[in-house]
């Protein structure tokens, strides 16, 4: 198997009273895509805050790619190569998608002025075009605002500006939700995409159908544990839909005998 590019070691988030993750142990692959399913409150999406630095752990350890990692926030995450598509998507309305796809890591020019330097639009815009098209996404036009476009076309822009920067880690959280056949396929090429880049993924999704056609494994989330580490060949839908309504649990993480 190749090298390990994330690892949480006993993951744990309380809120209070509300244990939403407990003891989550994980680990992904260089090069792998991983689905991540459950039901509603399941834990994924906590899951996926903690490593990502948008909530700070209860307890236990993130490892990436080799180093212990302890993120501030989302901005420390990005700058170590973990790109992030959330549910809602993250995106600023009023600017277009160059200023969407560099927000927060602008480029410049003249930066011998020190403090005082000028956005480098042009180099901005081309970066963009090579993302977009990097991911096959088609936007008519890059200048108009996030605000205009249609559900689908926002959705590939967060997801090509994860694409459009060289990242050691993407995550998609329901990345096709609420998204038409047409537009859902499209973010399915892009994730298609960057298996073939050898980039892995974490995929959080509730269309099994998506997930047995894009990932290598499963792992089922129910009530804040891992109940299941599937491999795709080695399970089916009806089998998954097991462990997600806790008729089946892994021995392995059954608490009762752990």
């Amino acid at each position: 198997m190749s090298e390990v590019i994330l690892e949480t070691k006993n993951l744990t988030k309380h809120y209070g009273g509300v244990h939403a993750l407990n003891d989550a142990n994980f680990i992904l692959h260089k090069g792998e895509h991983v689905a991540i399913m459950g039901d509603n409150g399941a834990g994924k999406s906590t899951f996926v805050r903690q490593i990502t630095g948008v909530e700070q752990r209860t307890s236990g350890d993130i490892i990436f790619d080799g180093n212990p990692v302890h993120f501030a926030g989302p901005l420390d995450a990005r700058e170590a190569g973990i790109e992030t598509v959330f549910q809602t998507l993250a995106l600023a309305d009023d600017l277009d998608v160059p200023d969407n796809l560099f927000l927060g890591r602008e480029k410049t020019f003249m930066n011998w002025l020190g403090p005082f330097r000028f956005l480098d639009y042009k180099a901005m815009r081309q970066e963009t075009m090579a993302g977009l098209e990097k991911t096959a996404v088609k936007i008519p036009n890059i200048r108009n605002s996030i605000r205009n476009m249609s559900g689908g076309q926002r959705q590939c822009v967060a997801i090509a500006r994860t694409a459009t920067f060289h990242s050691k880690l993407t995550i998609m959280d329901e990345p096709t939700a609420a998204l038409g056949v047409q537009e859902t396929a499209q973010v399915e090429n892009i994730v298609r995409t960057l298996k073939e880049a050898g980039e892995p993924l974490i995929l959080i999704s509730h269309n099994m159908r998506q997930v047995m056609d894009l990932v290598d494994r499963i792992v089922v989330f129910r009530r804040g544990r891992i109940v299941a580490n599937l491999k795709k060949e080695e399970t089916d839908g009806q089998d998954i839909v097991a462990y997600i309504t806790g008729a089946k649990t892994q021995p392995e993480y059954d608490v009762e005998t752990v």
